[in-house]
């Protein structure tokens, strides 16, 4: 569907939000973005269609629909009373941030009682393969429709799976799994490095097999581990952490205490510990010779 003259802006000009900006601005839409960063501000000083502005109160006047990329519920709920306290009226926010269910059920019931739609759609898909990204949203279905037209230039499907606080649900338990295959993936390469085997040799024979194994995201991973590729993160060990954290605390909170998460969730903080957090998750490979030693 073509624009039709909504005014949307983006807080957080990262990973993420940066690529929607540009995405939304080459659809036609007027885009304004708000990062408290000024080096991620000036990265998108140049782009056609962009303006830059340097408070939320500023972007929230400007803006029909505002999307927001931020690290985690923290930043989610210092952001959402200033949006909505400057925001135009029958404005409409809505989070891809992932968070716990409960922050979206809290930042939706101050949005609402304010006569402002909320929508929690955080993003199934990694940056480069934005346009085709899956958004699963909780929120009513009035307001998702609303939304639609925008968040249709950044994603082929958007999966409207319940009230507020479902987006996130379904996004935490895909972090599982992400987190799962991560901690796997680094562990088994660094069993094959500890043994004398070649992590590239390793990954080039499983690839190159029709084993039920290889993953896109294995894929992904094992590229970087063989390539020692760390330092320019698709995602960060802090973020993931971060993700795996809240998974679980909301399966335990239900009943459900998680039992391969919690490993999983150890392995991380080891990382951070050994001061891996900023880098790309295939570093956590590196976490095994620090447990192990020699290689």
């Amino acid at each position: 569907m073509p624009p039709d003259g909504t005014r949307v802006g983006v807080v957080g000009a990262g990973a993420m939000g940066g690529p929607a900006a540009r995405t939304l601005a080459a659809a036609g839409f007027p885009v304004r973005v708000y990062d408290p960063s000024a080096s991620a501000r000036a990265a998108l000083q140049a782009l056609a269609g962009v303006e830059v502005v340097t408070s939320l109160a500023e972007l929230g006047r400007g803006a029909d629909i505002v999307l927001m990329y931020l690290p985690g519920p923290q930043e989610v709920a210092a952001c959402v009373p200033e949006l909505i306290a400057h925001a135009r009226t029958k404005a409409a926010i809505v989070d891809q941030s992932t968070v716990d269910p409960e922050t979206s059920q809290r930042m939706s019931a101050l949005a609402t009682a304010k006569s402002i739609s909320y929508v929690d759609a955080p993003v199934l898909g990694r940056p480069a393969s934005i346009g085709k990204w899956t958004l699963v949203a909780g929120g009513s279905e009035a307001d998702i429709e609303r939304c639609r037209p925008v968040l249709q230039a950044l994603a082929a499907s958007i999966v409207h799976v319940g009230p507020a606080g479902s987006g996130n649900k379904v996004k935490l338990l895909n972090q599982l799994m992400f987190g799962a295959i991560n901690a796997m993936t680094a562990e088994m390469m660094a069993i094959a490095a500890h043994m004398g085997l070649s992590p590239e040799l390793l990954y080039q024979a499983i690839t190159g097999s029709n084993a039920a194994t290889v993953s896109n995201l294995f894929r992904e991973l094992g590229a970087r581990i063989a390539a020692g590729d760390y330092d320019r993160p698709t995602f960060s060990i802090d973020l993931l952490a971060k993700d795996v954290r809240l998974a679980a605390d909301m399966a335990k909170a239900h009943g459900a205490p998680p039992i391969v998460a919690r490993g999983v969730e150890l392995l991380n903080e080891a990382a951070r510990a050994q001061g891996l957090g900023k880098l790309d998750t295939a570093a956590m490979w590196k976490v095994y010779a620090g447990i192990w030693g020699g290689r």
